[in-house]
């Protein structure tokens, strides 16, 4: 369903492996369907494109079986034949079982996380089609797409979900799957990532590497949890939010999950599902978002000081001694107080670093490849 029908007192995950109705089931897809967004034109084309192929392929094998038997049953035919057609048969039938079990399945699953949700005061979405986050994840590739959302609004908006998108290379294709945690903070806050080391494997696994300039360095453990990336010039912004109780809070239930926070967004990566049938996992998860969220009241009160400085150089541009020669009984402030919420541009994001091993490999096949055809 789209929205809970109460609010949820526990956690509840009984909706993920208990029984269900089929009738129940049958419902919540009609309504699911019902609250669809219209097919645009090239989804359309693309479904009858491929009725018409799979129509093509059961009428070529319903020919294809109708001569065999044909010709078994007028000229006594062959044992090739025969068993031709019965596999043919049972190829036929296969699929159409897997395609049935299969639908059923996913209908199932979709009404299962949608069960959990509304058990737990939130409400599910199917899929959203280029969502618009802006982590670092949600900006690559083709085909973009959001699956099986579990959203929250209480005591701030939390939404769960899948993710994946389609980066070509040449006449191939890699589809890139993630599992993400989209929280909303108070305020927007500098473009800072956390690098799980655990969830590593021959280097990082995230989608952008970042120049070591940004790389900030810890007190205590937090350094063999995470590597930390802030803006230049942003450190004792970075100390003053990553407080030693909040890297406590990240390393006793983050330790596996990369952490983008960006504008007034963060984000919590892992390559597995997110949105998923197992309990435990949804357990962790939501472990993960209660113990952070108690934290970010300390994050509302940042400010960014240089939006004050930049606002007096604009004051002064603008009016010179206005609050000097002002012939009101009270004179405004040469400057604010204190800075208003938001970062300033060279807080805002992070600087990508350029990744020479790919074209290096490239280069090296090329040359190796010219020095083979010479020979």
């Amino acid at each position: 369903m789209s929205s809970p029908q109460h609010p949820a007192s526990a956690f509840d995950a009984r909706a993920l492996t208990g029984p269900v109705d089929p009738r129940a089931v049958g419902a919540f897809t009609a309504d699911l369907k019902a609250r669809r967004a219209p097919a645009s034109a090239g989804t359309i084309a693309g479904a009858v494109i491929g009725v018409i192929a799979l129509g093509f392929v059961a009428l070529v094998g319903v020919v294809v079986l109708g001569g065999v038997v044909t010709s078994t049953l007028r000229t006594g035919g062959s044992t090739g034949a025969s068993i031709f057609a019965v596999l043919l048969v049972l190829a036929l039938g296969a699929a159409a079982v897997i395609t049935f079990f299969t639908v059923r399945a996913n209908r199932i699953r979709r009404y299962r996380i949608g069960m959990f949700a509304q058990a737990n005061g939130m409400s599910y979405t199917e899929r959203i089609a280029n969502p618009p986050l802006p982590g670092m994840i949600f900006s690559l590739g083709s085909g973009r797409l959001a699956t099986d959302l579990v959203r929250g609004t209480q005591p701030r908006f939390v939404e769960f979900g899948n993710y994946q998108y389609t980066v070509k290379h040449g006449k191939s294709s890699t589809t890139y799957r993630w599992g993400y945690i989209a929280v909303k903070l108070d305020v927007p806050l500098p473009n800072i990532v956390l690098d799980a080391l655990g969830n590593n494997g021959f280097g990082s696994n995230l989608p952008a590497s970042f120049q070591r300039a940004q790389r900030l360095s810890l007190e205590g453990d937090f350094d063999r949890h995470f590597t930390l990336y802030c803006p230049e010039g942003y450190e004792q912004d970075a100390l003053y939010l990553f407080t030693p109780d909040i890297m406590a809070r990240f390393i006793d239930h983050a330790a596996q999950l990369d952490v983008e926070i960006v504008d007034d967004w963060m984000f919590l990566y892992t390559r597995r599902q997110a949105s998923t049938l197992d309990p435990a996992t949804w357990a962790w998860l939501f472990g993960v978002v209660g113990a952070l969220m108690t934290k970010f009241d300390q994050w509302a009160r940042w400010r960014d000081d240089r939006l004050r400085a930049q606002h007096r150089q604009i004051s002064d541009a603008v009016a010179p001694g206005a609050a000097a020669s002002a012939p009101l009984p009270f004179a405004p402030p040469a400057g604010l107080l204190t800075p208003p919420p938001g970062v300033a541009p060279q807080g805002r994001r992070l600087k990508r670093r350029v990744t020479w091993i790919p074209l290096v490999i490239v280069i090296l096949i090329g040359v190796a490849y010219a020095f083979m055809s010479m020979r």
